[in-house]
């Protein structure tokens, strides 16, 4: 999962695009994982357990969730990857040129 995001980071670069990261795993892991998968994107940890304020607020019941939200804010996908992933960020991003 990671590799693919860090693609998707890179070929994003300089378009309206962010990538978000939440963890619930402990503090110690979450440090060592972002620095073993070269995390570089912003990422928040969510109390060390799977009950966190952020996976509460956004009703997360498995791991990983991947939302994908418009240029105004509005889910617009749930838990794709992969191509899927890449696909549903480049429609948005037609999209919202379309819209400008």
């Amino acid at each position: 999962m990671y590799p693919h995001e860090r693609s998707l980071v890179k070929r994003m670069e300089g378009k309206p695009f962010a990538l978000l990261g939440i963890n619930s795993d402990p503090k110690d892991r979450l440090r060592q994982a972002m620095k073993r998968e070269n995390i570089t994107w912003r990422s928040w940890w969510d109390g060390g357990n799977t009950r966190g304020p952020i996976a509460k607020a956004w009703n997360v019941r498995g791991w990983p969730t991947i939302y994908v939200l418009d240029h105004k804010g509005v889910i617009r996908h749930r838990d794709v990857r992969e191509k899927e992933l890449d696909e549903a960020v480049d429609a948005l991003l037609k999209e919202r040129e379309k819209s400008r």
